[in-house]
């Protein structure tokens, strides 16, 4: 754990304000869940939750499935980083903080298929050789909790790919149904 020196007092409500400094830092925004923890100590650790981080077994099996089946590669991300993936190299991509790029297509809660105009998405904030083919955002309850994406390998030879359209619907029922597992 790393001291930052900030000290802060309970108000009468029980509340404590997060500085904007470590908001920012650690990417906490408004409405953000945050679990808690205490040791014997006597420490309180506040720690960013992640709904579907819960399921990243599963997600990891589910994105392996889709790789297996439709011969895609596969990553399946919270609203801040690579839960899991397939088809890609996990060193390279499982818990890197995703792209601000990527982050926008989850933000805006719509379905995104790459024009293929010269613009690619980066997966990561590293980069990568893989960008974005189609993401769709995973909403449960009305909320937004992470994203699916089907990515490439632009300088791969790409013609035993599976095709678009079902590339498309695959990537749309994927991030439907792991929406509907985390409200069940």
């Amino acid at each position: 754990m790393k001291a930052t020196g900030i000290v802060r007092r309970i108000d009468d409500l029980g509340r404590v304000v997060i500085p904007k400094e470590i908001r920012r830092t650690m990417r906490i925004r408004e409405g953000d869940p945050l679990e808690i923890y205490t040791d014997r100590e006597g420490e309180v650790i506040f720690k960013k939750y992640s709904p579907i981080g819960e399921l990243s077994l599963f997600a990891g099996q589910y994105a392996e499935t889709l790789h297996r089946v439709g011969d895609l590669s596969i990553v399946i991300c919270d609203r801040d980083a690579v839960i899991a993936c397939a088809g890609v190299p996990r060193r390279d991509y499982a818990e890197k903080q995703i792209s601000p790029e990527l982050e926008a297509i989850a933000e805006s809660r719509n379905f995104y298929e790459s024009s293929g105009d010269g613009n690619p998405v980066p997966v990561t904030r590293e980069g990568g050789v893989f960008t974005v083919s189609c993401a769709m955002p995973i909403i449960s309850g009305g909320d937004l909790v992470g994203c699916v994406a089907s990515v490439v390998d632009p300088s791969a030879d790409n013609r035993n790919r599976t095709p678009r359209e079902v590339e498309s619907k695959l990537i749309l029922t994927a991030a439907g149904f792991l929406g509907r597992q985390m409200e069940g």
